[in-house]
């Protein structure tokens, strides 16, 4: 069929309209999240694209998936990566049964993490983890070497000093949260479950540093594949000691550090962000 040129531009303000709709659509159907059971554990994901490079994304302390991850799920390259995005166990719409926390808590997010990602049928990955989720995220690598491909953290340390604690506890008075950090915490979990949950969090880092502090530094030794440590030199939630303890002790590491940036690097910095971490993955 031969369309003119005078007949290919009458497209009307009503069908730019419906196209418009279309597309938003069928992005929001794309991103739709999906549920599954592991251990009577509801757990709440998204997966998109159809890459043949698998990718987690491991939110971080009461971190959900568009809470922590909204960047890279919409900016990841979907033909080079099939990502998917969790709540991780009690956390976000991975509920019920609510969050248990207790001092071993990376090390059974790590446990579930694994068998979320078998159930799916993805046997081979690269992980993505934030804060917690790059705790969990080492854990996982090291005990799990067969399964996890590449390792990207970032805000993550593998034992816990005084001045963290420190902080943690300044922090624990959610009243004196900014509203753009409180608010989409309280719509999710309302302010008595945020105060609740949070709280239950405060007591067992402290319970954490109480014995010993330390927290997966034994299993750094294991984690073989290539890591990449991104930090944010002004990070106010990690001591300025860790990047440099994991750069050290994880075999084969890169690090990169952002002079100006705190704790959400992979949220100011975005794009640039994306861009490192999809070099890495394609090396």
């Amino acid at each position: 069929m031969i369309i003119t040129c005078k007949n290919a531009f009458k497209i009307t303000n009503i069908t730019l309209k419906s196209l418009m709709k279309m597309s938003t659509a069928t992005e929001a159907a794309v991103n739709k999240s999906q549920k599954i059971t592991i251990n009577n554990q509801t757990i709440n994901f998204v997966k998109v694209g159809t890459g043949p490079r698998n990718l987690l994304c491991f939110p971080g302390a009461l971190g959900t998936i568009w809470s922590d991850f909204k960047p890279q799920v919409e900016g990841l390259d979907r033909n080079q990566f099939t990502l998917v995005a969790w709540d991780p166990p009690g956390y976000g719409d991975s509920r019920p049964p609510n969050r248990h926390f207790g001092v071993d808590f990376y090390e059974n997010d790590a446990d579930c993490a694994q068998k979320f990602m078998e159930a799916l049928g993805i046997t081979k990955y690269s992980l993505l983890g934030w804060s917690d989720g790059g705790i969990s995220s080492i854990i996982l690598a090291a005990k799990y070497q067969q399964n996890v491909d590449k390792l990207v953290i970032w805000g993550a340390n593998s034992y816990v000093v005084k001045e963290e604690l420190d902080s943690c506890e300044k922090l624990r008075d959610i009243s004196k949260w900014s509203d753009r950090m409180k608010a989409p915490l309280v719509d999710m979990y309302t302010e008595e479950g945020l105060v609740k949950m949070w709280n239950h969090w405060c007591d067992t880092f402290a319970e954490i540093y109480k014995n010993g502090g330390d927290i997966c530094s034994n299993l750094l030794k294991d984690v073989n594949c290539p890591t990449l440590i991104l930090h944010g030199d002004k990070d106010p939630m990690v001591a300025p000691e860790h990047p440099g303890y994991l750069f050290e002790n994880i075999k084969k590491a890169k690090l990169h550090r952002y002079p100006d940036g705190k704790h959400n690097i992979h949220l100011k910095y975005a794009d640039d962000f994306n861009k490192r971490v999809t070099e890495f993955l394609l090396q």
